[in-house]
């Protein structure tokens, strides 16, 4: 199963961080990447930019809102993701435990659902994937 593990810090306290600390946790976090990748359970991982660069878009009612920013106003930001590949919740939060950005903020583990699949919460299977070109 896949697992999704959503990287969570607060920008700030990065920001105060001296330039030496700071590229300790970069190159931890590389080597932790590179570990997963060697082991076979990473599918893929990414950094984001920072949140200033982060636009939100909202539907309601036929309208489309777009502002600057993030959906919601918390002290700590989506920072970047880790997709890994593991037997279950235990191996995801296990392999994921040392990624040194999680000792400044937090790590989301969630599975992913595949789309195909059945709604883990209401027991019902979702239409399958339809081709670019279907006309339903």
């Amino acid at each position: 199963m896949k697992y999704l593990c959503l990287i969570h810090f607060e920008e700030e306290k990065l920001d105060g961080l001296p330039k030496a600390e700071l590229d300790a946790y970069r190159k931890a976090s590389l080597a932790h990447v590179d570990q997963l990748e060697k082991s076979g359970h990473l599918i893929a991982t990414n950094a984001l930019q920072r949140i200033r660069t982060a636009t939100s878009l909202r539907l309601r009612n036929g309208k489309m809102s777009v502002t600057d920013g993030p959906f919601a106003e918390t002290k700590e930001q989506l920072g970047g993701f880790i997709l890994v590949e593991a037997r279950d919740v235990d191996e995801a939060v296990q392999l994921i435990a040392e990624f040194p950005y999680a000792r400044l903020g937090s790590v989301e583990v969630r599975p992913t659902w595949e789309l195909e699949q059945k709604e883990p919460s209401a027991g019902r299977a979702l239409p399958a994937k339809r081709d670019a070109g279907s006309s339903q």
